[in-house]
């Protein structure tokens, strides 16, 4: 097979830079039901138009380009130890071209491979089928959606739903509850795969599996297409909208899947998927391993260009017509400045800003930092960087979920006089405390525009920490024209706490059983 490599380069690549066009239609859907003026809305169409640019740029949609998924289908007599070979080559070759994000840690030492390659990754599933051809599908599923995977075993307790017990009212409750829990810190409006039974470890492969389904296909099981149909019908009544900005469209494609049990144990698995929702397939001929064709619709079928430019123009016209403010800012910023900012104002930054991750943050909890923090920016983000000779390209960078700092960052913005702290998903009290206290706002960023932001990069001025990794070192970038909206101001005020606080009031209403 020796087009077989190559084959899986070209798919690695396409996943990464090229959404389908299942997805992207089921994007288009949810911005004709979004107000183009709110923030959900604005947010929808900055995602429109960074779909475009990768497309266009042929680079990652976004920086975090997850644990690269395989599930390969062989004919019996197929050589499965040379595939395997030859997709970690791929892989190898596409994180060295920066189509993948160097993904890999060691998880005893902190140690990035730097090649996406290491114990475990990336995963390949073998199965062998009675067909003659070879099926490969991969899915790139970032961490900050990983992270708000679920889990749950019945009988349970679920705040807001009350009881759910061993039946398909049971499992409707633990599904919105899914939808809850991940808020905006899974980059919604977003697609889960749903899992019914098996042990904790199957459950959870069955969830993900669902995930290589079409957006529109329809499950072959009444119970489970009618419970799917619900799902979609009342996820969106949470309020909770893209970025969990609130709005109309929380869940884009929901997708669920049954296997048997053990009868001492009941698990409902959620596998959360953001929407940059990479998943692609390509059937192969056997004997020289070419692509023969692609298994989803590819994402030129879909362009979004033209309605993205429109659109997003048109929703930042009504929102400076609206009661938010747009403003202007160039690091290092003032404490007065910081604290003239509310909740909803539009912010633009000019300047230099400083990536900041896991890694930095704990260092700088018992260490100083490289360079003067006094009224500096921090941005939650792991890029996807290039060298160019001497200088470095940024590739890719939208923010990573703010979430895993908070034990961090209130620590952090006292000790070195940081303004302001750019993320998404918002962070808790005790950040939200500290801002208040040392004159800082937190400013929320779209998730997954990771080509947007790239363009407001121009100059990479330096770096500190290599040794953490590309993702976790502290990058120190010039900026122009970086937008993102003022979620945690300096008054105590959180849009994530609103959000939160409403859509919890709205999942209240779903207490009472619907499926008997």
């Amino acid at each position: 097979m020796q087009h077989f490599e190559e084959s899986i380069y070209r798919l690695i690549v396409e996943t990464s830079t090229n959404l389908p066009g299942d997805v992207r239609q089921a994007i288009r859907k949810a911005r004709e039901a979004e107000d183009r003026a709110t923030r959900s809305g604005i947010s929808l169409s900055t995602i429109a138009e960074n779909i475009e640019m990768a497309e266009c740029n042929v680079s990652p949609i976004c920086q975090d380009t997850g644990m690269p998924t395989f599930v390969v289908h062989t004919p019996v007599g197929a050589n499965q130890i040379v595939m395997k070979r030859q997709i970690r080559e791929a892989v190898a070759r596409a994180t060295k071209d920066g189509k993948l994000r160097t993904n890999s840690v060691d998880s005893l030492t902190g140690a990035n491979t730097g090649d996406n390659l290491g114990p475990g990754t990336p995963v390949i599933h073998f199965e062998q089928w009675e067909k003659d051809e070879i099926d490969v599908r991969l899915i790139l599923k970032g961490g900050g959606c990983e992270n708000k995977n679920i889990q749950y075993s019945l009988p349970t307790e679920l705040e807001g739903l009350g009881k759910a017990g061993r039946d398909l009212d049971g499992i409707r409750k633990c599904i919105l509850h899914a939808v809850y829990q991940a808020q905006g810190q899974g980059c919604s409006a977003g697609f889960i795969g749903v899992g019914i039974g098996g042990d904790r470890t199957t459950g959870y492969e069955l969830a993900k599996q669902q995930l290589f389904r079409r957006v529109d296909d329809t499950n072959p099981i009444p119970e489970l297409r009618e419970l799917e149909e619900y799902i979609m019908e009342n996820a969106n009544k949470l309020g909770i909208g893209t970025m969990g900005f609130g709005g109309e469209v929380t869940l884009l494609g929901c997708k669920i899947g049954v296997m048997n049990r053990l009868p001492a144990s009941f698990f409902v698995s959620v596998a959360y998927n953001c929407w940059a929702y990479r998943r692609q397939g390509v059937l192969l001929d056997a004997q020289t391993g070419a692509i023969k064709e692609w298994l989803y619709p590819q994402g030129s079928e879909q362009p979004m260009r033209d309605e993205a430019a429109a659109s997003s123009s048109a929703g930042r016209e009504a929102a400076a017509e609206s009661e938010r403010r747009e403003v202007v800012l160039t690091t290092p910023l003032t404490e007065e400045q910081v604290r003239s900012l509310r909740v909803g104002d539009i912010v633009i930054l000019n300047g230099e800003m400083h990536t900041g991750r896991d890694a930095l943050h704990k260092y700088l909890m018992d260490h100083d930092s490289p360079v003067d923090l006094n009224g500096a920016v921090i941005y939650h983000c792991g890029p996807v960087m290039l060298k160019e000779g001497d200088s470095w390209k940024v590739k890719a960078a939208g923010p990573t979920t703010s979430i895993r700092e908070e034990p961090y960052q209130g620590d952090i913005i006292k000790k070195f006089g940081i303004r302001a702290v750019i993320g998404k998903g918002g962070m808790g009290a005790k950040t939200l405390k500290a801002l208040q206290e040392h004159g800082a706002v937190y400013l929320n960023a779209i998730g997954g525009a990771a080509q947007y932001y790239a363009e407001c990069f121009k100059n990479v001025n330096g770096v500190d920490f290599l040794e953490f990794g590309i993702p976790e070192a502290m990058w120190h970038l010039q900026t122009e024209g970086f937008a993102a909206i003022v979620t945690m101001d300096a008054h105590g005020n959180s849009l994530h706490a609103d959000v939160e606080r409403s859509s919890f009031e709205k999942l209240e209403q779903f207490k009472e059983p619907v499926f008997k």
